[in-house]
């Protein structure tokens, strides 16, 4: 996939002019840290991206402080003729919030208020971290459906890159059912805010910011939980991973429940819950089952380590659930693994099979919504190998998706229909959005 052309150089002047008359002087810059800052994302955990970086550095980098100036700067950047790559937090994606031919970077970041909560609803601006959002609802008795592993991250960057998290047991990924509304602007050259609910709302949701930039954001709440983290430990990853299911079905559900062999164990950050030499357990449990997580521990052999509470608990958790865990074992050994997103009862049944696939294989697994899901990781070789690695776990049942990539890979025929309407010059994340790319994954993520 070749990236589209750069803005000129006067279309990219002119725009840093109009946008300091529209967002202040402090809120526009075009100094080389700070677009070299605004450029990267979470590609460092791809070695098949790391490779290739840098793969774009943005010309301008502006920070509007409201939703309605996402809109002006969407509006301004179009009528120049500059491509308009729109930024969260950058934690959670792998080159898709690179700005490939340079142009706008649009971070969102400063637009941080929590507008409004209501029964079962909360809205925000788009830059709003998830934790805030949590927050405000915890409030008000009632919690998110669903937040990233990194709660820090914002609610636009969360549903325009991300997939599921934290709730994910009980609602599924992608969103699907969580977002209510959605405030978005599209790259016609106006700077409205054009509202969509429901399943229209859902056309903008995971696209990376290809089909329309969101600026405010109604995602759905439910009643307050009392939560406990429980941490257990087990002689070995497969007796850990046997308790994935059963933990799955707990009524009422886990909000997360990750499990992770000896090796990651010891990778993590230290804590008296892991043991040297064990695999670990995390579960966000609600308070009426902890007695049934502690017999379902037992029953497989391991041993509950400890029972905490707090807010701060289930984001601790949390940050030690997805991806993270591979983060931490790529930093004990930098340079060495690779991973993929990966999906299926396979993963316990088959759980020799499935890392034996790479050469150092270990897997981190997570309860999902209908089936085990998690992180494979192996040592990394070539990119040939991770592909072929990808047909191999699809012979054994195992669904992957591939992280290795930045274009749009979910629901991508029908993003370019709306794109064709939403905006018509190619302007949106740039380079995101290749109809027709057809990469290497042999199945999708069964959650």
């Amino acid at each position: 996939m070749s990236a589209p052309p750069a803005a000129a150089p006067t279309a990219v002047a002119a725009l840093e002019s109009e946008l300091v008359e529209l967002l202040g002087e402090k809120n526009v810059s075009s100094e080389l840290r700070v677009r070299e800052r605004a450029s990267v994302d979470g590609s460092r955990m791809s070695p098949i991206i790391a490779e290739q970086l840098p793969l774009g550095v943005a010309d301008l980098v502006a920070f509007p402080t409201t939703a309605e100036e996402i809109g002006l700067a969407v509006a301004a950047a179009v009528r120049h003729g500059v491509g308009v790559t729109p930024r969260g937090k950058g934690t959670g994606n792998y080159g898709q919030a690179i700005p490939m031919p340079g142009g706008l970077v649009l971070d969102v970041s400063r637009a941080r208020a929590v507008v409004e909560v209501g029964e079962g609803w909360v809205t925000a601006e788009a830059g709003a971290p998830m934790v805030a959002l949590e927050r405000a609802a915890h409030a008000t008795g009632q919690q998110l459906w669903m937040y990233p592993s990194t709660a820090q991250s914002s609610i636009g960057g969360f549903l325009a890159g991300g997939s599921g998290g934290t709730g994910s047991i009980a609602h599924g990924a992608n969103h699907m059912g969580f977002v209510q509304a959605l405030d978005v602007v599209h790259a016609t050259g106006s700077a409205e805010l054009v509202h969509v609910e429901d399943a229209e709302a859902d056309l903008y949701v995971h696209n990376y910011g290809t089909a329309g930039v969101i600026a405010r954001a109604t995602v759905r709440l439910e009643p307050l939980q009392e939560w406990r983290g429980v941490y257990a430990s087990f002689p070995d990853a497969a007796s850990a991973f046997s308790v994935v299911r059963p933990l799955g079905r707990l009524d009422p559900l886990p909000r997360l429940a990750s499990a992770d062999g000896p090796v990651i164990t010891a990778a993590l950050p230290e804590d008296q819950a892991f043991v040297p030499g064990r695999a670990s357990l995390r579960v966000i449990a609600d308070l009426a089952t902890v007695e049934e997580v502690t017999a379902i521990v037992e029953a497989a052999g391991g041993r509950v380590e400890d029972v905490r509470e707090g807010a701060q608990t289930a984001l601790t958790i949390s940050m030690l659930s997805y991806n993270h865990p591979i983060e931490w074992l790529q930093k004990s050994a930098p340079g060495v693994y690779f991973h993929l997103e990966v999906g299926g009862d396979a993963l316990v049944d088959r759980l020799g099979e499935v890392e034996a696939v790479f050469e150092g294989g270990l897997l981190h697994i997570e309860a999902g919504h209908t089936t085990p899901i998690g992180m494979l990781a192996g040592v990394y070789q070539s990119p040939e190998q991770v592909y072929a690695g990808i047909a191999a776990l699809g012979e054994l049942g195992v669904g992957v998706h591939d992280p290795h990539q930045w274009n749009v890979d979910f629901q991508l025929a029908r993003t370019v229909e709306v794109a064709r309407r939403t905006d018509p010059d190619g302007l949106l994340n740039p380079g995101k959005l290749n109809p027709d790319y057809a990469g290497p994954t042999k199945g999708a993520i069964i959650r």
